[in-house]
């Protein structure tokens, strides 16, 4: 008999001062010193009002993507004070700040508090549930008593102009036309930062609600797709990657290797449509109606998708309408993979939670079109 696991605590951590949309080109600078023609709109397209960057006006970073984990896990205790009885540390993110050591080495290595098991779970967006179900599993098997799933990006400094501005230069001394492409410009103004936390227990809370986890499902289409979302590649005419270890040195500064892109015609045709067939077969896997569902938290990176979202989900019949949603896209902005858990924290602090209310987690991944599913019950 498996032991039940609950999450016991949330968190998320916003670094600086919100910023709206005429102020983030402030922040991120201008390409070739000019505001960029595409900002407009993208922002119009993904609703965003409001986000947080972990960067002053002078463009210096104030925190770290360890940081920010850090901040976001001290959060899960009253005190601030992180729990000596830890067994396990998952983190996720998209951005560390380095190839080596692991993320989740260095965000150990801030907690200062024991020794203990630690993740790294690297990629997009579904890195969250990744880590979430590693920690989930570790305290399903009896090896752990309590974990801390963290989730957090630090996008912002890839975001800079200055790593944009070589490749315009570049460019335009060649005679070739030096406006960016879309597929890299439009992201300057989706992605942003933060961090999340929950805390995971093989015990539900003394006092108040807890989250108890039934069940994490995850499922790959990389076998069916190409590559949509990349960072230190680029696309070959074949549509496989090459890797930036396969560039000369200045190549990888002249064609802004590094700088995240994502390939929207092929986002847009396929994105909905295996992210619905995901949900439907995780619904039907484990039994559960649609209808049963009270809440649910779509990691969508744009009111655009919401929409869209929605649509497929009512020509399909699930009882899991607008009416159910909750998100805060439009006020913190999209944070990849801390999103998720940003959003769960603002739910339960919003205190409309009920005993077996049932709440699921959908959460897509366009690297190479992966999805996540989890179902959660209020209990007390």
């Amino acid at each position: 008999m498996y032991p039940p696991v609950y999450i016991t605590s949330s968190s998320k951590f916003l670094p600086n001062a919100p910023v709206c949309n005429e102020d983030m080109e402030r922040y991120l600078g201008l390409v070739n010193g000019k505001p960029s023609r595409v900002r407009r709109i993208v922002l119009k397209q993904n609703g965003i009002k409001c986000r947080y960057y972990a960067l002053n006006k002078n463009q210096q970073t104030t925190h770290t993507n360890a940081e920010l984990a850090l901040e976001s896990i001290k959060g899960l205790f009253p005190d601030g004070k992180i729990q000596s009885d830890i067994d396990v540390l998952a983190c996720a993110t998209g951005n560390p700040d380095q190839l080596l050591p692991s993320h989740a080495s260095m965000v150990h290595g801030l907690m200062k508090n024991r020794p203990m098991e630690i993740y790294s779970s690297a990629g997009v967006c579904l890195t969250c549930l990744q880590a979430l179900k590693l920690a989930y599993m570790s305290i399903l098997s009896g090896q752990a008593h309590k974990a801390i799933c963290s989730t957090s990006e630090l996008a912002s400094p890839t975001l800079l102009s200055k790593n944009y501005e070589e490749e315009y230069e570049y460019c335009t001394k060649v005679g070739t036309d030096p406006y960016m492409a879309f597929e890299k410009d439009f992201l300057r103004f989706m992605l942003s930062d933060g961090a999340s936390a929950v805390l995971l227990s093989d015990k539900k809370n003394e006092n108040g609600l807890s989250l108890k986890v039934e069940w994490i499902e995850m499922t790959s289409y990389a076998n069916e797709l190409p590559t949509c979302m990349f960072m230190g590649a680029e696309l070959r005419n074949d549509g496989e990657l090459k890797s930036w270890k396969e560039f000369e040195s200045q190549e990888l500064i002249n064609r802004s290797v590094f700088t995240v892109k994502q390939d929207i015609r092929l986002l847009k045709p396929n994105i909905i449509r295996y992210w619905v067939d995901h949900i439907e077969e995780c619904l039907q896997k484990h039994n559960v109606d649609s209808s049963e569902i009270n809440y649910v938290i779509p990691h969508v990176s744009s009111m655009f998708f919401y929409g869209k979202l929605a649509e497929e989900i009512e020509a399909r019949n699930l009882d899991l309408g607008t009416g159910k949603w909750f998100t805060n896209l439009t006020e913190i902005g999209n944070i990849a993979s801390a999103s998720i858990f940003a959003a769960l924290d603002d739910l339960l602090q919003a205190g409309q939670l009920k005993i077996n209310d049932k709440i699921l987690l959908l959460v897509p991944e366009s690297g190479r079109f992966s999805y996540g599913t989890a179902l959660l019950t209020v209990v007390y």
